[in-house]
């Protein structure tokens, strides 16, 4: 998994390497680029709703996508040779996260040899009203 791990990063085939985690498709969250670095989206799907009343996002599915952005932050930005394991995850739900697309961005507070810490951002039409926030930690032995 490694070996297509490193592959991947290096052909820039963020969309195969999204792929190697089953739940991303299943919940519809894509890898795309842009100018500020690599950015996870998560596509809008009724699947993905929690409260029916107001049609807002569960909250579940807005952690994922934030563990999920953290993880594939370290291993499309940074150069680390193995596979991120999660130690622990603090989430902020600062609004509700209503039924349109949302995006997320991480970015490496500290990555030393054994463990890196990665924050994340979660908004959805304007970046500077975030709908969540993440810290994490992940192991990297």
């Amino acid at each position: 998994m490694l070996t297509s791990i490193e592959a991947l990063r290096s052909s820039g085939d963020f969309a195969a390497l999204n792929d190697l985690v089953p739940y991303a498709r299943t919940m519809g969250i894509e890898l795309m680029r842009d100018e500020d670095g690599l950015v996870t989206v998560l596509r809008f799907r009724e699947s993905n709703i929690g409260n029916f009343v107001v049609r807002a996002i569960h909250g579940g599915v807005i952690g994922a996508l934030l563990e999920h952005a953290a993880m594939m932050h370290l291993l499309v930005e940074t150069d680390i040779a193995v596979v991120p394991k999660i130690v622990n995850a603090s989430i902020d739900y600062l609004r509700p996260c209503r039924a349109v697309d949302t995006f997320a961005r991480g970015t490496v507070i500290r990555q030393g040899r054994q463990v890196a810490n990665v924050r994340v951002a979660a908004w959805q039409e304007d970046c500077d009203r975030l709908v969540a926030a993440a810290h994490a930690h992940f192991l990297l032995t």
